[in-house]
């Protein structure tokens, strides 16, 4: 009998969640229509652009994934890297310095910039340059 019960309870115990489920942070759904927001170019890079941050209140979150837009004649101006960060490009046509080294760059592209590098990243031709960027949240630091 004492078997009968250990067994009943080691099936329940897999049909109820794992405790540290319970202490989880909320999922969340974000909407480019509710994150955009007008921005210069960053890093003075010049221009308009429009930012998109997403899940820039959510706690505990070690990401940051950002979309932005570069708009005609816009940039990221260039700039020392202080943690490695990915861009990805949507769509549109720009010119990347990386390190002094000037490439073009379009849908599909994707670019990693480590600790230490430099890069600038500027608009080129009559469409938005779109692109996702993505890199692991500085210590104690969250800006919107």
């Amino acid at each position: 009998m004492l078997r009968l019960v250990i067994a009943a309870s080691a099936c329940l115990s897999l049909l109820l969640p794992p405790s540290r489920w319970s202490s989880q942070a909320a999922s969340l759904i974000e909407h480019d229509s509710t994150v955009a927001r007008p921005e210069p170019g960053p890093h003075e890079g010049g221009g308009q652009s429009t930012a998109y941050s997403f899940f820039a209140h959510a706690p505990k979150l070690g990401l940051v994934f950002r979309k932005r837009a570069l708009h005609p004649g816009a940039a990221i101006g260039y700039h020392r890297q202080d943690e490695d960060e990915i861009y990805y490009v949507l769509s549109g046509t720009g010119v990347l310095t990386l390190n002094g080294v000037e490439s073009v760059v379009g849908p599909g592209t994707a670019i990693l910039t480590r600790t230490g590098s430099s890069h600038g990243l500027r608009q080129r031709g009559s469409e938005d340059l779109v692109i996702i960027v993505a890199y692991q949240q500085p210590n104690n630091v969250r800006a919107p």
